[in-house]
């Protein structure tokens, strides 16, 4: 069966009554470049994989929402409820869902009342990997409950989310339990899932296109450019097993970066006296703002400033442009400095990922490079069409040799650009 199908019938089992009314496949997103940029208002390049998850939704009377995961057979239900309780497993998928409908209820309580819904899902993106399974979740149980509510007709919605844009930024806040305009978000101590990401995940989500890369700027969210996807080259996709878990200490190590740009911000806004809303906004206020922040800040402050300003104002925009020109030849020492500068000043790199980089440029990848929050999870290398069989089969040979650990979790696969969430046909 197809994964639809597999929805499908989880469906049917779930609520032998239930009448479909809306399907969608909603993609996992692979990060070109742009590590750690978007919550500090900096750029992207962007596309979706050619992964993803198929949900489908059944409306329902009351203000109940059940969910299913088609290939585990594991059930939630909850009420659409602002007063909703945390799942008690941290780290589980049901955290989500969970955080959505909290969300919902919180910013569109009605009139009219809210109503439930039967979904189910079923997803070949593989989970904690750094092509952002969660997020492709939050936007996917998003969508069905908006579309069972008709969201987009209510007031509140249409003043405060007037463009797919707003409505990355705004998913983007659900996840890190922050208000968009006037649209509440952390009281009550709702952190989202608690961990501190931007929108970039939403945005690639709802946005891409085939056979495009994107480039976005963010805080709010700004489409700056596309690139066609390279003619005649894949990409091939590393996930190294080791999970990208986002609790417990793993959690802080995730939110170091984002708290780390937070203080370089603030150090900032001391010194110079101003109000700038992202840091992205501080480095573009002044000609001079650059070294005026390199000498206010230093040690690790330093290095992840460095990092920012070289990523998001120096790497992305001139691999853009080479990306444009056709030179392949000249993108990857850009990718390989965006990987150096994850592994020395981030430190959100394991020796999986970056075994798996350099063995890929050794291999004869134009350019390699980890993607998403890091500390695990996946790293792309781009190849020519042709060799792309081959070139996956030696690098999950050579990484077997490497790390017989954790081989045995990896998974390798061949993807292009891949389109952005569309609603399917419910036949």
């Amino acid at each position: 069966m197809t994964p639809l199908e597999q929805a499908h019938a989880a469906l049917r089992r779930l609520d032998g009554a239930a009448t479909t009314t809306c399907a969608y496949y909603v993609p996992g997103r692979i990060e070109l470049l742009g590590k750690h940029t978007d919550y500090a208002g900096g750029r992207s390049l962007l596309c979706a994989v050619e992964r993803g998850i198929r949900l489908v939704a059944a409306p329902r009377t009351d203000a109940r929402v059940r969910i299913v995961d088609a290939r585990s057979g594991e059930r939630v239900e909850l009420e659409l409820s602002a007063g909703l309780a945390p799942p008690p497993s941290p780290g589980h998928w049901a955290t989500y869902p969970v955080t959505v409908a909290r969300r919902i209820a919180r910013n569109f309580p009605g009139p009219p009342s809210l109503r439930g819904a039967d979904l189910a899902f079923a997803s070949d993106l593989p989970p904690a990997a750094g092509l952002s399974s969660s997020s492709a979740l939050v936007v996917a149980v998003f969508t069905a409950l908006a579309a069972v509510n008709g969201l987009e007709r209510r007031p509140e919605y249409r003043v405060n989310i007037r463009s797919v844009l707003d409505l990355a930024g705004y998913l983007g806040t659900v996840e890190n339990g922050q208000s968009f305009r006037a649209l509440s978000g952390g009281e009550g101590g709702d952190a989202g899932v608690g961990t501190f990401g931007g929108s970039e995940d939403h945005t690639a989500i709802l946005c891409s296109q085939a056979g495009v890369l994107r480039q976005y700027a963010f805080c709010p969210v700004r489409h700056e450019r596309d690139v066609a996807f390279p003619r005649g080259w894949r990409l091939v996709i590393a996930v190294s097993g080791v999970v990208a878990d986002k609790t417990g200490g793993a959690r802080e190590r995730y939110n170091r970066a984002a708290a780390q740009a937070a203080a370089i911000l603030a150090a900032w806004c001391r010194a110079t006296k101003r109000s700038d809303a992202s840091l992205a906004a501080a480095l573009a206020s002044a000609p001079d703002a650059p070294a005026q922040l390199r000498r206010i800040v230093g040690g690790s402050l330093g290095r992840r400033l460095e990092q920012f300003l070289a990523e998001s104002t120096e790497i992305i925009p001139a691999a853009a442009e080479v990306l444009a020109r056709g030179d392949i030849a000249a993108l990857g020492p850009l990718v390989d400095r965006s990987q150096q500068l994850a592994e020395r000043c981030l430190e959100n790199q394991v020796a999986e990922t970056i075994g798996l980089a350099r063995r890929a440029r050794e291999l004869g990848a134009a350019a390699a490079s980890a993607f998403g929050a890091g500390f695990g999870g996946s790293v792309w290398a781009l190849v020519p069409e042709e060799a792309a069989p081959e070139f996956r089969a030696q690098w999950a040979e050579v990484y077997r040799q490497d790390f017989p650990a954790v081989a045995p979790r990896a998974e390798f696969f061949v993807t292009g650009a891949g389109p952005g969430l569309e609603r399917v046909s419910v036949a």
